[in-house]
């Protein structure tokens, strides 16, 4: 960390950054930048995967620290080049998770007639980067206040800075990712190929039609409604992806996310198919439990669901609320900043430089011109449309410090972007019925608004955090910008593929795409509900009231995150199951290091080998899944025989167990054999 030191005469602590401001390093190379490009792309498109597939997104900048590290020691790189590097490369998880969120609700709610064509690009990547881009202009608006408050404590970027300067553990800690990346991939694979089943589901009666009733009176009451029906529990999916995610979360937001699906799956799906047997019986042609699952997840799908939207209406609001105080300060230290004079800016030292005020000012013109263009081709309005572009822009710029204020305090990993971008959408969900927008246009509409906003906001928060490493290091905030301007652009013309090879792959699969079981996109569902529900009036608005009261339950029944359980209800089970396992093995891999009488330094450098093998397993099976889905374009992939199968009939309960065992030995006592010497100094944790 940088060293306050007391300026002669006042007593008054200077910050003195760890490179002095009047040395002059490499910093903005094109090495630097390219390795930083290369890594926004791989680890974009692997958040975009996991995003998808479990509603969570993991913060890229200690991978992106370690990877830069690595390769920028190989080349016998400056500290400066390192973050510069990291600075482009971990932009990219910021972009992809703006684009989750938000861009499949256009097909989900049927404002875009296909994903897969050249208007879907083009609307894609102009909204992903007029988003990017402001999120970059809006956080340098008041990013002084922010990264000199003494008060924010930033997590993540004092991690990262530790890392850069530790710079002699950058191959040991590569050694954790990169091989971890490889065997992540590899059982991905290979699950894909038949060697064994990644998931399987257990059907379970409750009840039996014909047999089963309830008496809704005394004994002898003739009230009675027959029940019965066949429901499903599906075990924890083989996914080294998502045992990676519990293992960072840890075991208790893995089990509060988990409760979520036990509630869902365990309590209301059962209970409809007890009293709803008889009657969906109609619309089963083969009463077989195949049959019966098909019905039950109908019953999640489209009466469970819009219960968990509006639990998570509530715990978005919810979260909101527990952060008005430092949302509060945080605007208001962005309007101080504003009054800054020219001069003031002038007299600043080299580490304090960034763009001018006027070059930022006069690039948010140019966007709110190209946002009102772009709102126009999307929705085929023109006032609503404009008027959408003023509240983006007003409310974007709030929404964007306050995503950089709540960085500071949690990292960029636990920051509530959805929650932010759920406020935005209905602000301009009224806004449009209020004008008497109606229909595809105004949904068109809301949602070009929510994708911007949610994009700028997940940009500003990163780019603050970067801002506070360069603070710490020394490096040149103009370049800081530069890098982050190049990264967002390139983020932005690329970012559209790898959702789209997701979804038409899974299509070509047998799949449904955005939305199903594979790629359930719960926050960009969200969003879709609401524009429709609100917009064209399309919404089980009953089904919602219930979600409402059932998120304030939880509130007052003191649940840490009722935004996490609802999202746990909305997910597949299978999904939140193997999240909740990879939580528990973080839990034993902690048990054993207590066993073993580590102290607190070999407890952090187990944490850190851990993140780093569950951050190589996530990318690994991120990386091979847009492979596989890539493939699926591939004529004859899908034909009879293809791809070829090791096993025809691979098992779960055989194949599956072993390779899950042996990702839990590899997550619990790889880390642990990473403890190293008790007298060593404790490194920076992940802080992930």
């Amino acid at each position: 960390m940088s060293s306050p030191v007391p300026e002669s005469g006042t007593g008054v602590k200077k910050h003195v950054p760890f490179v002095p401001e009047t040395m002059e390093m490499k910093e903005f190379t094109l090495r630097a930048v390219l390795l930083g490009l290369l890594m926004t792309i791989v680890l974009g498109a692997a958040n975009a995967y996991l995003g998808l597939r479990a509603g969570i997104t993991i913060a890229a900048t200690y991978p992106a620290a370690v990877i830069a590290m690595a390769a920028m020691r190989a080349w016998k790189g400056s500290l400066l080049e390192e973050n510069i590097a990291r600075t482009a490369g971990s932009i990219g998880e910021s972009v992809a998770a703006g684009a989750i969120f938000t861009l499949p609700a256009f097909l989900l709610a049927r404002a875009w007639p296909t994903f897969f064509s050249v208007g879907a690009y083009l609307k894609s990547t102009a909204l992903i980067m007029v988003g990017s881009i402001l999120g970059v202009l809006f956080i340098s608006l008041v990013r002084r206040g922010m990264v000199e408050d003494p008060e924010l404590p930033f997590p993540e970027s004092l991690a990262a800075s530790e890392i850069h300067k530790a710079g002699q553990r950058g191959a040991q800690a590569a050694k954790y990712l990169f091989w971890n990346i490889g065997i992540g991939g590899v059982v991905y694979i290979l699950g894909k190929f038949g060697l064994f089943a990644a998931d399987t589901d257990l059907h379970i009666g409750v009840g039996t039609l014909g047999r089963t009733q309830v008496r809704l009176g005394t004994a002898g009451s003739t009230h009675i409604v027959p029940t019965g029906g066949t429901t499903m529990f599906a075990a924890p999916s083989v996914s080294p992806a998502y045992l990676g995610v519990g293992y960072i979360i840890g075991v208790r937001l893995a089990s509060i996310q988990f409760a979520g699906s036990v509630l869902a799956w365990g309590l209301l799906v059962p209970l409809m198919i007890f009293f709803l047997g008889p009657q969906l019986r109609a619309y089963i042609p083969a009463d077989t439990p195949d049959n019966w699952a098909t019905m039950a997840d109908a019953v999640w799908r489209y009466i469970v669901r819009p219960i968990a939207v509006g639990g998570m209406l509530v715990g978005a609001a919810y979260t909101l609320f527990k952060m008005r105080a430092s949302l509060s300060a945080g605007i208001g230290k962005a309007f101080a900043d504003l009054r800054q004079t020219a001069d003031q800016q002038a007299k600043l030292a080299r580490t304090e430089r960034y763009m001018s005020s006027k070059a930022v000012f006069s690039l948010i013109a140019v966007m709110f011109v190209l946002m009102c263009l772009l709102y126009i081709k999307i929705s085929g309005l023109v006032w609503p449309a404009i008027l959408a572009a003023v509240v983006m822009i007003l409310v974007g710029f709030f929404f964007a410090t306050v995503s950089g204020n709540l960085v500071g305090f949690i990292g960029s990993s636990n920051n509530p972007i959805s929650g932010l971008t759920l406020s935005t959408l209905l602000i301009a969900a009224l806004l449009m019925v209020a004008l008497g927008v109606s229909g595809t246009s105004g949904v068109a509409a809301v949602l070009g608004v929510a994708a911007v906003v949610c994009v700028s906001s997940a940009v500003a928060g990163e780019l603050l955090q970067d801002f506070k490493v360069g603070y710490i290091l020394g490096g040149t905030p103009q370049k800081i910008q530069a890098a982050e301007l190049i990264a967002v652009v390139v983020a932005s013309l690329v970012m559209y593929f790898p959702l789209m090879l997701l979804h038409e792959g899974n299509i070509k699969a047998g799949g449904v795409g955005f939305g199903g079981a594979e790629l359930p996109a719960p926050q960009a569902g969200l969003m879709a509900t609401l524009a429709m529900g609100i917009v064209g009036h399309d919404m089980p608005w009953p089904l919602v009231v219930v979600g409402i009261l059932f998120g304030i339950a939880l509130i007052m029944m003191q649940v840490k995150s009722p935004m996490l359980v609802a999202v746990g209800m909305y997910l597949p089970f299978g999904t939140t199951f193997a999240i909740f396992v990879g939580g528990v093995f973080r839990s034993l891999g902690d048990w054993v290091a207590n066993r073993r009488g580590f102290n607190s330094a070999q407890k952090a450098r187990v944490e850190n080998a851990g993140v780093l093998v569950a951050s190589g397993l996530i990318a690994g099976e991120a990386l091979l899944g847009l492979v596989w889905a890539g493939l699926q374009f591939v004529p004859s992939w899908g034909a009879p025989n293809h791809p070829p199968q090791i096993f025809s009939d691979p098992s779960y309960l055989v194949g599956g167990m072993i390779v899950l065992v042996g990702l839990a030995a590899l997550m619990i006592f790889v880390p642990v054999s990473a403890a190293g010497d008790p007298n060593e100094p404790a490194p920076p944790t992940a802080m992930m």
